[in-house]
């Protein structure tokens, strides 16, 4: 069996019947509905170790997840991947200075842009008019926007996307080292792929990962990883920041108990996965790797109206994580088994499924009227987006998810940007937050 140290730890001091005067209050008695699950519920004690003091049981099982991903440091998260990039983008930057950032990334990113007080240059995607998403980061776009802007130390991308497209991140490894700054990547949805022995991850010098996304794992969970530039301690010391000081030991132990799974039988069961998914593109239209690298696991089928496919599909008590207007996304993990995948085909049968309508390319970006700090923590006020044009928008305009800013935080709102969610079927009738200037 695979060791588990932190799992161990809490369950050998959990059997020595501990007289539990400290945190948590349900002192290792049942829980309402989530019975033996607070056996293990502990704080920060000596036999249980302290997340961002580094060492113990804890340290022993991030460093058998490093291991598993062939980085050099592992930190667990408790705060999901929102915890990771926040402390990644810490770590990668001072305050103030100026960030390449992929247009695509999650809000997290943006909210770091606030917090940090970064100057964001953005990073555009080629469209895939066929496919109607985006595809990989061009290494020659990011060649050139360093070259124009020399001062730009950290880029920070997100591979694979909600839609499974996979970035070439030793290719952008490079030129970020060339030009003496760091690739941070927030591969939340890409936890799974080691497993499946691609470690085009590990190129990275700050990568998050979300276990509770395509492994199993709790919510919440996540980790961030180091390669080189970054100690453990420093890991620790931006986590911190952003993390609770009374992190989930239960959450940790599930990631301890997560890892070992997968090297037991997880990483097999995901192979059926990818063998499942790869029959299910063949005889549904959906986007292949004809289109674009992606990750073998993620479904992504094409409907000339998305939206009333996943209703479809929710009617018949089958749910997609998502959808827009011409895609259903699905992200089948280890855990589904082959009577999974068939209730998922036949529910497929029965819906309106075809080729991506003629879905437009995102407009280019308004024009910045404030920094992403200003526009955050400036006074705001609701208003229809139809009704914002020429306002300040405080807070991202996006589709969620994917929550790929149709207009980010700081850009003035305009026609062209209300048209295009109008067209995406976006709900203009929505409120959206203006900055009172």
């Amino acid at each position: 069996m695979e060791n588990t140290p932190l799992y161990d730890a809490l369950t050998a001091f959990a059997a020595r019947d501990p007289l539990r005067m400290h945190m948590p209050g349900h002192k290792g008695k049942s829980l309402p509905g989530l019975g033996s699950l607070a056996a293990i519920d502990f704080t920060e004690l000596p036999p249980t170790g302290n997340l961002f003091d580094g060492g113990g049981a804890i340290g022993e099982a991030e460093a058998l997840w490093a291991e598993a991903l062939h980085m050099d440091s592992c930190l667990f998260l408790t705060g999901g991947s929102t915890q990771g990039v926040l402390a990644a983008l810490t770590l990668a930057c001072q305050p103030g200075d100026r960030v390449l950032l992929d247009r695509g990334s999650h809000r997290s990113a943006y909210n770091a842009l606030a917090l940090l007080d970064l100057k964001p240059v953005y990073l555009d995607r080629p469209w895939l008019a066929q496919a109607g998403v985006t595809g990989p980061v061009s290494p020659e776009r990011v060649e050139e926007l360093l070259e124009s802007n020399p001062e730009i130390k950290a880029l920070c991308i997100t591979s694979p996307t909600y839609y499974g497209v996979l970035s070439d991140l030793p290719a952008l490894a490079k030129i970020m080292h060339r030009h003496g700054g760091v690739l941070v990547v927030d591969g939340a949805h890409g936890a799974h792929l080691p497993f499946l022995g691609d470690y085009g991850l590990n190129a990275a010098d700050l990568l998050v990962v979300s276990a509770h996304k395509t492994l199993p794992a709790p919510g919440q969970t996540a980790l961030l990883f180091s390669n080189g530039t970054f100690s453990h301690a420093g890991l620790r010391r931006a986590a911190s920041i952003y993390g609770s000081s009374s992190p989930s030991y239960p959450m940790m132990a599930a990631l301890d108990l997560c890892r070992a799974h997968m090297l037991e039988g997880g990483a097999d069961a995901y192979r059926k996965t990818v063998e499942e998914v790869a029959r299910l593109r063949n005889t549904f239209p959906a986007l292949t790797e004809e289109v674009a690298p992606l990750d073998p696991t993620r479904l992504v089928v094409c409907a000339p109206d998305g939206y009333a496919a996943q209703d479809a599909l929710e009617g018949r008590n089958v749910w997609p994580e998502m959808a827009d207007g011409g895609h259903v996304v699905f992200i089948p993990t280890c855990a589904d088994s082959r009577s999974d995948f068939a209730r998922l085909e036949e529910a497929l049968r029965q819906v309106d499924l075809g080729p991506c309508p003629g879905y437009p390319a995102p407009p280019e970006p308004p024009e910045m009227a404030l920094t992403p700090r200003q526009a955050l923590f400036a006074p705001r006020q609701s208003l229809p987006l139809e009704q914002a044009e020429g306002q300040v928008a405080a807070c991202q305009v996006a589709p969620y998810p994917p929550g790929v800013p149709v207009i980010a935080p700081g850009e003035r709102v305009d026609k062209k940007s209300i048209a295009y969610l109008k067209q995406i079927g976006y709900n203009t009738l929505e409120d959206v937050s203006v900055a009172v200037l």
